[in-house]
């Protein structure tokens, strides 16, 4: 489904552009997929909505036979695995979650933190598409959330995992489209 509109409490989660995971192996240029969440987060900033950075320190125990869609986190987290890209320049308003899942919101409060500021629709960028987007995408979804993937702006580390999320799972639960279509929807709002 195209992206048609923004609420009017949107908020921006930029899923685990951090040290460790940039510099796995991932199919599109992942400099784009930074440069395409930083420019939507300082539009959301400079309009007063949320923008949530979050990192991943850690996974699930439970055992798979594939994590990440190819893009796996190793068991033993290095010290500088966590810190995010410095070209997100951090500010102290931005809403920091560190999970442990693929999803923002398991474990971290996010829903409550989102739902105390107004929020009702999600614009989820960043890595990986086939595991910490679309597993955020869809438990915002199930929390009543309007969902939106601009899909240049996210990536993983398999192709097939990124085709079948893009192309099955995410338009089940999210408009999807691109990071140009949502700065032009912000531009035409009232903020």
């Amino acid at each position: 489904m195209p992206i048609t509109a923004l609420d009017e409490r949107t908020a921006l989660i930029v899923i685990d552009l951090q040290a460790g995971i940039v510099k796995m192996p991932l199919i599109h240029p992942i400099e784009d997929v930074i440069a395409r969440s930083v420019a939507l987060a300082d539009e959301f900033r400079r309009r007063g909505l949320p923008v949530v950075l979050v990192t991943v320190d850690g996974r699930p125990g439970g055992r798979t036979d594939a994590n990440g869609g190819g893009a796996a986190i190793p068991s033993a987290l290095p010290a500088d695995w966590l810190p995010l890209v410095d070209e997100l320049d951090p500010q102290p308003t931005d809403i920091r979650i560190t999970k442990q899942t693929g999803s923002a919101f398991v474990g971290t409060g996010l829903d409550e933190k989102l739902k105390q500021l107004g929020v009702t629709q999600v614009v989820v960028t960043g890595v990986s598409t086939s595991n910490g987007v679309e597993s955020t995408a869809l438990y915002a979804f199930n929390h009543g959330y309007h969902v939106t993937v601009p899909l240049d702006a996210v990536t993983d580390g398999s192709e097939e995992s990124h085709a079948y999320s893009v192309g099955t799972r995410l338009p089940r639960i999210a408009e999807t489209g691109s990071t140009d279509e949502v700065l032009a929807l912000l531009a035409r709002s009232r903020s």
